[in-house]
């Protein structure tokens, strides 16, 4: 099984022992790692257009000219190209995994649950895609913003660039999660696990949760970039709701036909 990381399954589900699941999924983990460590090295080679990517933003602004993050210890810099050549590496590689992932769990799954998951895919890479892209032109410029010109008259900011970049990539992850949540719903609702009723229910507890997330994406204390947080995870939420109920239309509709079916059998 390990010799057959890309494609499906020789035997059905029933037939795999556990020893069989493990050593397919050390074959799919290890091809995983090998397809990450190409695609973080190729990132690694272009590492200076990658720190300028993330540095635009913050030099955006008239009080940042010809500014430059500064680090304070002789690995620091060293250290953040390996982080943000891994991150990219990571994203990168990050079509290879999902398949990998949707092989592995696919034969657990019907049919029906199959065809949703093979089709979710590519809207999750769009989506997170989507978030990360939300991330850095709407969420990043006002919080550096603020954080840079908060107290300025008192003390002079001097920027470490493995702060800022290790902020800017936990923002641009994380908004590319909370933008997997439409996904999510509507993959959960398909095969059951949540109804819209449910989800509409909890409205409120959602609304509250996705301010506490906004407090926790953010790095500042401010209402209005906590508000930018906020604001993106409601809007996915009511539009996981919108999709769980064409998904839960979907399945009693397919649940009717099939009863109709045994009935005139």
């Amino acid at each position: 099984m390990s010799g057959n990381p890309t494609g499906k399954r020789r035997l059905s589900d029933k037939q795999l022992t556990i020893q069989q699941h493990l050593l397919e999924l050390r074959g799919r983990v290890t091809w995983s790692a090998i397809v990450v460590f190409i695609c973080t090295g190729v990132a690694l080679t272009f590492h200076q257009v990658l720190i300028e990517f993330l540095l635009e933003p913050a030099r955006k602004y008239p009080e940042l000219a010809d500014y430059k993050p500064v680090y304070t210890e002789l690995t620091e810099y060293v250290g953040t190209i390996m982080k943000v050549s891994i991150y990219a590496g990571l994203f990168m590689a990050l079509p290879f995994l999902l398949y990998q992932l949707v092989m592995f769990i696919s034969p657990g799954l019907s049919g029906k649950e199959r065809v949703y998951l093979y089709t979710l895919v590519p809207a999750s890479l769009f989506s997170f895609l989507a978030g990360s892209i939300f991330g850095y032109y709407v969420l990043f410029p006002p919080a550096i913003h603020f954080l840079l010109t908060f107290g300025n008259d008192v003390a002079t900011p001097y920027i470490r660039i493995g702060s800022y970049v290790g902020l800017m990539v936990t923002l641009l992850f994380w908004m590319g999660v909370v933008f997997q949540m439409p996904i999510v719903l509507f993959f959960l609702s398909k095969i059951g696990i949540v109804t819209t009723s449910f989800l509409a229910k909890n409205r409120r507890i959602a609304i509250v949760g996705a301010f506490v997330v906004g407090a926790i994406i953010t790095p500042t204390f401010d209402p209005i970039n906590q508000t930018l947080v906020a604001l993106p995870v409601i809007v996915m939420y009511e539009l996981g709701i919108w999709l769980s109920w064409i998904g839960t239309r979907g399945r009693r509709k397919a649940a009717k036909l099939k009863a109709a079916s045994e009935q005139g059998a």
